[in-house]
């Protein structure tokens, strides 16, 4: 049994990896030249940012960040050096550490979010209807939801 994807599924796959790396670099370079950190530092930055005490053990935050698990720690570690998080240990356990935004991290998301907001809005969302953008949600949430449930792969 030869294994081959159609003309259209192979397309939908290529498109769908493209656009979003297009995507991602369209971000990334207007931040650049507004000087201004990459987005991967805005996920990190906005999830801290959305809690409560400004912190998130590193599990937590590789939990709910776009970035592959594997970069959060190096992230992080770049933006202690600039300043932007700070590492603290957890009361808990004492291997755990807290990821915890600082008064210059939550500047910075601030006027980082402008120019991400921007990108999204001229390239994504306003290319589609509402209507186009609602079946393209839908799409996108059946595929996510065949991919967490795993069940397509037994």
């Amino acid at each position: 049994m030869k294994l081959t994807l159609t003309k259209n599924e192979t397309e939908a796959w290529v498109s769908l990896v493209l656009s979003t790396e297009k995507l991602l670099e369209k971000i990334d370079s207007e931040l650049k030249k507004k000087g201004l950190p990459p987005y991967s530092w805005y996920d990190v930055l906005l999830e801290l940012d959305k809690c409560k005490d400004g912190k998130l053990r590193f599990v937590e935050l590789g939990n709910r960040v776009l970035l592959p698990r594997y970069n959060v720690t190096r992230t992080v570690k770049r933006l202690e050096k600039a300043g932007l998080v700070k590492r603290m240990p957890s009361e808990d356990d004492a291997r755990g550490y807290y990821a915890v935004i600082t008064r210059k991290g939550r500047t910075i998301r601030q006027k980082m979010w402008p120019v991400y907001y921007n990108v999204l809005k001229g390239y994504l969302f306003n290319s589609l209807s509402t209507k186009e953008l609602e079946n393209f949600l839908k799409h996108l949430r059946k595929i996510r939801k065949s991919i967490e449930s795993d069940s397509t792969l037994s």
